[in-house]
């Protein structure tokens, strides 16, 4: 996993300052995040993995997936990975190319932890408070842990915001005891 990360930096990397320069992350994101749903797709997979296709096969397959006419950078990249045998590192490339963009955005991934589902409403109640408390633009991830009883828990990179009632009673626990 680690080597697929390290082989797909530097492809994210290109990508997004030729998507940055352009203006176009946000069509980026969407090119990246299809072509990797495609080259997860098995058929796909062994397809691409096969050695027998050329790399020009191989990037005409990947390019007829996205229909109508690739031309251009995506065209490109598309042929650059295919030559240097790198389409099947598409999702990692768009995993950091998400990171990379988020940051630049100043969004960063938060994940909640409740202990019962979220409908929208509570969710978009929730998040407006989340972003003053860790003063950033947050995007939501919501799991739920039934063991928090009650409440919930946030985590932000390296920040943790305890509200359940099991954390709480944690805290008492821990207070009685000193």
């Amino acid at each position: 996993m680690a080597e697929l990360v390290t082989i797909a930096r530097p492809y994210a990397e290109a990508v997004f300052r030729l998507a940055k320069e352009k203006g176009a992350l946000a069509a980026w994101s969407g090119y990246l995040g299809q072509l990797s749903a495609y080259v997860q797709n098995a058929e796909v997979n062994a397809c691409i993995a096969n050695p027998g296709p050329t790399s020009a096969q191989k990037a005409d397959i990947v390019k007829s997936l996205l229909g109508g006419t690739v031309d251009g950078d995506l065209a490109n990249f598309i042929q650059v990975l295919a030559t240097n045998d790198r389409l099947v590192v598409l999702p990692e490339i768009a995993a950091f190319f998400e990171n990379l963009k988020s940051a630049e955005e100043g969004v960063k991934d938060a994940i909640v932890y409740s202990a019962f589902p979220l409908d929208d409403k509570q969710r978009n109640e929730l998040l407006p408070t989340l972003e003053a408390q860790f003063k950033s633009k947050l995007s939501l991830e919501i799991k739920v842990d039934p063991e928090l009883i009650g409440g919930v828990k946030v985590v932000v990179g390296d920040q943790m915001f305890d509200g359940s009632v099991r954390g709480k009673l944690e805290a008492m626990a821990t207070a009685l005891r000193n």
